[in-house]
Protein backbone atom coordinates (compact mmCIF):
# COMPACT_ATOMS: atom_id res chain seq x y z
CA UNK A 1 0.00 0.00 0.00
CA UNK A 2 3.12 2.33 0.93
CA UNK A 3 2.90 2.86 -3.46
CA UNK A 4 0.02 4.68 -3.39
CA UNK A 5 2.59 7.53 -2.04
CA UNK A 6 4.93 7.39 -4.45
CA UNK A 7 5.42 9.68 -6.99
CA UNK A 8 3.73 8.62 -10.08
CA UNK A 9 5.53 6.54 -12.94
CA UNK A 10 6.88 7.97 -15.57
CA UNK A 11 3.92 10.19 -17.20
CA UNK A 12 3.39 9.34 -21.09
CA UNK A 13 4.96 11.66 -23.54
CA UNK A 14 2.14 14.53 -25.11
CA UNK A 15 1.50 14.19 -28.25
CA UNK A 16 1.94 17.84 -30.16
CA UNK A 17 1.34 16.87 -33.54
CA UNK A 18 -1.99 18.20 -34.22
CA UNK A 19 -3.36 15.20 -36.70
CA UNK A 20 -2.48 12.86 -34.31
CA UNK A 21 -4.20 14.92 -31.39
CA UNK A 22 -7.25 14.93 -33.42
CA UNK A 23 -7.46 11.23 -34.05
CA UNK A 24 -6.60 10.13 -30.64
CA UNK A 25 -10.13 12.68 -29.64
CA UNK A 26 -12.03 10.95 -32.19
CA UNK A 27 -10.68 7.42 -31.10
CA UNK A 28 -12.11 8.41 -27.48
CA UNK A 29 -15.03 9.44 -28.49
CA UNK A 30 -15.74 6.56 -30.72
CA UNK A 31 -14.86 4.28 -27.85
CA UNK A 32 -16.72 6.08 -25.28
CA UNK A 33 -19.74 6.51 -27.66
CA UNK A 34 -19.96 2.29 -28.41
CA UNK A 35 -19.11 1.65 -24.43
CA UNK A 36 -19.38 3.36 -20.93
CA UNK A 37 -20.07 6.75 -22.06
CA UNK A 38 -23.51 5.57 -24.05
CA UNK A 39 -24.44 3.64 -21.28
CA UNK A 40 -23.77 6.93 -18.99
CA UNK A 41 -26.14 8.80 -21.16
CA UNK A 42 -28.55 6.24 -21.12
CA UNK A 43 -28.40 6.48 -17.33
CA UNK A 44 -28.77 9.76 -17.14
CA UNK A 45 -32.24 9.68 -18.88
CA UNK A 46 -33.30 6.90 -17.23
CA UNK A 47 -32.87 8.72 -14.22
CA UNK A 48 -34.62 11.72 -15.41
CA UNK A 49 -37.20 9.60 -16.59
CA UNK A 50 -37.83 8.05 -12.94
CA UNK A 51 -37.85 11.65 -11.67
CA UNK A 52 -40.44 12.42 -13.77
CA UNK A 53 -42.71 9.19 -12.83
CA UNK A 54 -45.64 9.20 -10.32
CA UNK A 55 -44.04 7.39 -8.03
CA UNK A 56 -41.69 8.42 -5.50
CA UNK A 57 -37.69 7.78 -6.84
CA UNK A 58 -37.37 6.09 -2.70
CA UNK A 59 -40.06 3.86 -4.05
CA UNK A 60 -39.10 2.73 -7.27
CA UNK A 61 -36.64 -0.35 -7.81
CA UNK A 62 -33.91 -1.48 -10.72
CA UNK A 63 -32.30 -4.35 -10.79
CA UNK A 64 -27.95 -4.87 -11.96
CA UNK A 65 -28.98 -8.58 -12.54
CA UNK A 66 -32.70 -9.01 -14.19
CA UNK A 67 -34.33 -11.87 -16.25
CA UNK A 68 -34.20 -11.34 -19.69
CA UNK A 69 -36.40 -13.45 -21.45
CA UNK A 70 -38.88 -15.95 -20.17
CA UNK A 71 -37.50 -19.57 -21.69
CA UNK A 72 -35.16 -20.40 -19.02
CA UNK A 73 -32.16 -21.28 -20.71
CA UNK A 74 -32.76 -17.78 -23.04
CA UNK A 75 -32.17 -16.65 -20.01
CA UNK A 76 -29.31 -18.02 -19.30
CA UNK A 77 -27.82 -17.09 -22.68
CA UNK A 78 -28.66 -13.60 -22.87
CA UNK A 79 -27.19 -13.29 -19.55
CA UNK A 80 -24.40 -14.63 -20.65
CA UNK A 81 -24.22 -12.43 -24.22
CA UNK A 82 -24.35 -9.64 -21.92
CA UNK A 83 -21.08 -10.57 -20.30
CA UNK A 84 -19.36 -11.48 -23.40
CA UNK A 85 -20.69 -7.57 -24.43
CA UNK A 86 -18.45 -6.35 -21.42
CA UNK A 87 -15.57 -8.83 -21.29
CA UNK A 88 -16.01 -7.06 -25.31
CA UNK A 89 -15.50 -3.52 -24.29
CA UNK A 90 -12.77 -3.90 -21.69
CA UNK A 91 -11.14 -6.30 -24.60
CA UNK A 92 -11.72 -3.06 -26.93
CA UNK A 93 -9.94 -0.37 -24.78
CA UNK A 94 -6.76 -3.11 -24.18
CA UNK A 95 -6.67 -3.41 -27.78
CA UNK A 96 -6.66 -0.03 -28.46
CA UNK A 97 -3.62 0.35 -26.19
CA UNK A 98 -1.97 -1.97 -28.02
CA UNK A 99 -2.24 -0.65 -31.42
CA UNK A 100 -1.06 2.79 -29.88
CA UNK A 101 2.02 1.02 -29.00
CA UNK A 102 1.63 0.46 -25.22
CA UNK A 103 2.45 -2.88 -23.81
CA UNK A 104 -0.38 -4.52 -21.51
CA UNK A 105 2.52 -4.15 -18.59
CA UNK A 106 2.50 -0.67 -18.62
CA UNK A 107 -1.34 -0.17 -17.32
CA UNK A 108 -0.67 -2.85 -14.59
CA UNK A 109 -2.22 -5.66 -16.90
CA UNK A 110 0.59 -8.54 -16.05
CA UNK A 111 1.65 -11.29 -13.87
CA UNK A 112 4.70 -9.77 -12.30
CA UNK A 113 2.82 -9.29 -8.80
CA UNK A 114 -0.17 -11.14 -7.72
CA UNK A 115 0.46 -11.29 -4.24
CA UNK A 116 0.21 -7.60 -3.61
CA UNK A 117 -2.34 -6.99 -6.55
CA UNK A 118 -4.25 -9.20 -4.17
CA UNK A 119 -3.58 -7.36 -1.13
CA UNK A 120 -4.54 -4.26 -3.20
CA UNK A 121 -7.32 -5.62 -4.35
CA UNK A 122 -9.13 -6.56 -1.06
CA UNK A 123 -7.51 -3.09 0.93
CA UNK A 124 -9.31 -1.32 -1.80
CA UNK A 125 -12.50 -3.46 -1.31
CA UNK A 126 -12.97 -3.03 1.92
CA UNK A 127 -11.95 0.60 2.02
CA UNK A 128 -14.69 1.46 -0.90
CA UNK A 129 -17.20 -1.08 -0.58
CA UNK A 130 -18.48 -0.28 3.34
CA UNK A 131 -18.43 3.33 3.30
CA UNK A 132 -20.83 2.94 -0.43
CA UNK A 133 -23.17 0.86 1.28
CA UNK A 134 -23.42 3.39 4.02
CA UNK A 135 -23.85 6.06 2.01
CA UNK A 136 -26.77 3.60 0.11
CA UNK A 137 -28.53 3.20 3.21
CA UNK A 138 -28.01 7.13 3.73
CA UNK A 139 -29.52 7.86 0.70
CA UNK A 140 -32.28 5.29 0.56
CA UNK A 141 -33.37 6.63 4.05
CA UNK A 142 -33.52 10.18 2.36
CA UNK A 143 -35.27 10.01 -0.08
CA UNK A 144 -33.03 10.03 -2.91
CA UNK A 145 -32.27 6.84 -4.23
CA UNK A 146 -34.13 3.98 -5.63
CA UNK A 147 -34.08 0.80 -4.67
CA UNK A 148 -31.24 -1.16 -6.01
CA UNK A 149 -31.14 -4.95 -6.45
CA UNK A 150 -28.29 -6.49 -7.37
CA UNK A 151 -30.36 -9.42 -8.69
CA UNK A 152 -33.77 -10.43 -10.28
CA UNK A 153 -33.00 -13.61 -11.45
CA UNK A 154 -35.14 -15.68 -9.18
CA UNK A 155 -32.81 -18.30 -8.01
CA UNK A 156 -31.91 -20.34 -11.36
CA UNK A 157 -29.38 -23.21 -11.14
CA UNK A 158 -26.92 -21.10 -13.09
CA UNK A 159 -27.95 -17.37 -11.24
CA UNK A 160 -25.03 -17.63 -8.82
CA UNK A 161 -21.98 -18.39 -11.91
CA UNK A 162 -23.94 -15.95 -13.59
CA UNK A 163 -23.56 -13.21 -10.87
CA UNK A 164 -19.86 -13.79 -10.57
CA UNK A 165 -19.23 -14.07 -13.97
CA UNK A 166 -21.22 -10.50 -14.75
CA UNK A 167 -19.13 -8.74 -11.37
CA UNK A 168 -15.93 -9.71 -12.97
CA UNK A 169 -16.73 -8.68 -16.60
CA UNK A 170 -18.06 -4.91 -15.07
CA UNK A 171 -15.11 -4.56 -13.57
CA UNK A 172 -13.23 -5.51 -15.87
CA UNK A 173 -15.03 -3.62 -18.77
CA UNK A 174 -15.10 -0.07 -16.33
CA UNK A 175 -11.51 -0.67 -15.09
CA UNK A 176 -10.24 -0.90 -18.49
CA UNK A 177 -11.79 1.77 -20.39
CA UNK A 178 -12.65 4.63 -17.70
CA UNK A 179 -9.08 3.82 -16.16
CA UNK A 180 -6.00 2.45 -17.89
CA UNK A 181 -8.04 3.25 -21.34
CA UNK A 182 -9.17 7.11 -20.95
CA UNK A 183 -6.51 8.00 -18.63
CA UNK A 184 -3.79 6.96 -20.80
CA UNK A 185 -5.06 8.87 -23.40
CA UNK A 186 -6.25 12.27 -21.76
CA UNK A 187 -2.37 11.73 -20.76
CA UNK A 188 -1.73 11.89 -24.58
CA UNK A 189 -3.65 14.76 -25.02
CA UNK A 190 -1.70 16.64 -22.42
CA UNK A 191 -4.36 16.80 -19.72
CA UNK A 192 -3.93 17.21 -16.15
CA UNK A 193 -3.62 14.56 -14.02
CA UNK A 194 -5.96 15.90 -11.92
CA UNK A 195 -8.48 16.73 -14.45
CA UNK A 196 -8.27 13.47 -16.07
CA UNK A 197 -8.58 11.62 -12.81
CA UNK A 198 -12.13 13.58 -12.51
CA UNK A 199 -13.36 13.23 -15.88
CA UNK A 200 -12.89 9.38 -15.57
CA UNK A 201 -14.47 9.90 -12.13
CA UNK A 202 -17.40 11.99 -13.42
CA UNK A 203 -17.80 9.10 -16.49
CA UNK A 204 -18.09 6.16 -13.82
CA UNK A 205 -20.63 8.29 -11.81
CA UNK A 206 -22.92 9.24 -14.92
CA UNK A 207 -22.43 5.72 -15.60
CA UNK A 208 -24.72 4.64 -12.36
CA UNK A 209 -27.00 7.54 -12.46
CA UNK A 210 -30.41 5.26 -12.68
CA UNK A 211 -29.46 4.58 -9.22
CA UNK A 212 -30.07 8.12 -7.82
CA UNK A 213 -27.92 10.24 -5.65
CA UNK A 214 -26.18 7.39 -4.22
CA UNK A 215 -25.26 5.57 -7.25
CA UNK A 216 -23.68 8.93 -8.53
CA UNK A 217 -21.73 10.16 -5.82
CA UNK A 218 -20.80 6.85 -3.95
CA UNK A 219 -19.09 5.89 -7.82
CA UNK A 220 -17.69 9.38 -7.94
CA UNK A 221 -15.85 8.97 -4.93
CA UNK A 222 -14.67 5.31 -6.18
CA UNK A 223 -13.57 6.38 -9.53
CA UNK A 224 -11.34 9.30 -8.09
CA UNK A 225 -9.84 7.07 -5.55
CA UNK A 226 -9.53 4.21 -8.27
CA UNK A 227 -8.00 7.10 -11.01
CA UNK A 228 -5.32 7.95 -8.20
CA UNK A 229 -4.54 4.56 -6.92
CA UNK A 230 -3.51 3.59 -10.69
CA UNK A 231 -1.85 6.99 -11.74
CA UNK A 232 0.43 6.34 -8.61
CA UNK A 233 1.08 2.77 -9.34
CA UNK A 234 0.22 1.63 -12.76
CA UNK A 235 -1.80 -1.54 -11.44
CA UNK A 236 -4.78 -2.38 -13.36
CA UNK A 237 -5.46 -5.84 -11.99
CA UNK A 238 -5.40 -4.19 -8.39
CA UNK A 239 -8.50 -2.07 -9.47
CA UNK A 240 -9.83 -5.20 -11.39
CA UNK A 241 -10.02 -7.11 -8.26
CA UNK A 242 -11.11 -4.90 -5.95
CA UNK A 243 -14.26 -3.77 -7.87
CA UNK A 244 -14.90 -7.75 -8.91
CA UNK A 245 -14.48 -8.40 -4.88
CA UNK A 246 -17.46 -5.42 -4.25
CA UNK A 247 -19.51 -6.69 -7.35
CA UNK A 248 -19.63 -10.01 -5.73
CA UNK A 249 -20.10 -9.43 -2.13
CA UNK A 250 -23.11 -7.28 -3.35
CA UNK A 251 -24.51 -9.84 -5.97
CA UNK A 252 -24.36 -12.68 -4.08
CA UNK A 253 -24.95 -11.21 -0.50
CA UNK A 254 -28.11 -9.78 -1.67
CA UNK A 255 -28.84 -13.02 -3.49
CA UNK A 256 -28.45 -14.95 -0.08
CA UNK A 257 -29.98 -12.14 2.39
CA UNK A 258 -32.52 -11.00 0.13
CA UNK A 259 -36.00 -11.51 2.43
CA UNK A 260 -33.94 -12.61 5.28
CA UNK A 261 -33.17 -9.21 6.31
CA UNK A 262 -35.36 -5.94 6.90
CA UNK A 263 -33.44 -3.70 5.57
CA UNK A 264 -32.78 -4.87 1.84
Amino acid sequence: MRDWFLPPPAITQSVVDPRQRRMIGLEVLVVLTVTTGLSALRSALSLVDALLAPVPLAEQQVALNAPAARAELVDLALQLVRVLQLVGWGAVGAYLLLRAGFALRSVGLDASRPGRDAGGAATLAAVIGVPGLGLYLIARAAGVSADVAPTTLGGPWWELPVLVASAGANAWAEEVVEVAYLLTRLRQLGWSENRAALASAFLRGCYHLYQGASGFVGNLVMGLIFARVWQRTNRLWMLVGAHTLINVVAFLGYAFLVGRVTWL
